[in-house]
């Protein structure tokens, strides 16, 4: 079997010694044919990991923003059969691994293994479910399809997560963790939070994964205070903030401006 493509991403990203770039989009926000461009531009303008969420009407673990942007695409009529074939649409276009984000309502209501197969054939190289209850991996066999489909599963960590839940999850984890925290950057440029250092410590006694780390980032500044320590940084509201604002014909160049301006010399 070949190598997954996130596997072989994250080594690229370790050789060149910079931190890695994961973007975020609403599958059919604001339309479908825009999140196919949007995404392109991304993988033309140095991300190297895109993660497109199936909208679902109660997404828990989001913020406000792509809580709308959800909701949006909803009453445009988005469907998951939608998700499924806009993956197999920019798989076949773009050589970056792109995951899918969902909530596990919509992985059950599919049907687990149909789920896990279904989006191996679209072209997905991984699954980030955050509400997946790992605790009932023996009713849902979602890790077991999802290695047979060679998905990587993303676990989501917090910093409210207990040691024997960041133990767990690093019992399963590949590919890499996916780290969410509240907290910003502080002060001068270079500077994080010291308690986000501290749950990203935390994490590391027990992951031997990388970690990618969001917590809205949405500048250069934050990327560059993560470099050295997590491997990837996320950016999910800010970018649906600039599509947000920007009008229909100048979306994707407001996108590469953003990315533009993010790189880390």
């Amino acid at each position: 079997m070949d190598m997954n493509k996130i596997d072989k991403k994250l080594e690229e990203i370790m050789s060149r010694g910079k931190i890695g770039l994961m973007t975020h989009v609403v599958v059919g926000y604001p339309t479908l044919d825009e999140t196919i461009n949007i995404v392109r531009t991304m993988a033309e303008n140095g991300v190297d990991f895109v993660e497109l969420q199936i909208p679902f009407s109660d997404p828990l673990a989001d913020g406000t923003t792509i809580m709308k942007a959800c909701e949006e695409s909803l009453a445009h009529g988005t469907k998951v059969a939608d998700a499924f074939r806009i993956m197999k649409t920019l798989s076949s276009e773009v050589s970056i691994p792109l995951l899918f984000m969902s909530y596990y309502n919509t992985v059950f209501r599919y049907g687990v293994e149909e789920f896990c197969k279904d989006a191996k054939e679209a072209g997905a190289s991984g699954l980030i479910v955050p509400d997946m209850p790992i605790d009932e991996e023996e009713e849902e066999h979602f890790y077991e399809f999802a290695k047979k489909y060679d998905l990587h599963t993303i676990q989501v960590m917090s910093p409210a997560s207990t040691d024997e839940r960041l133990e767990k999850n690093a019992r399963i984890a590949n590919g890499f963790v996916y780290c969410t925290a509240r907290q910003g950057t502080t002060g001068a440029k270079t500077e994080l939070d010291p308690t986000l250092v501290a749950y990203l410590n935390r994490v590391k006694q027990f992951v031997t994964t990388p970690i990618a780390v969001g917590f809205g980032i949405s500048k250069r500044e934050h990327i560059e205070a993560l470099q050295g320590v997590a491997d990837i940084a996320v950016i999910g509201s800010a970018i649906i903030d600039v599509v947000k604002k920007a009008d229909a014909f100048s979306r994707a160049n407001a996108v590469k401006k953003f990315l533009n301006d993010l790189r880390v010399e």
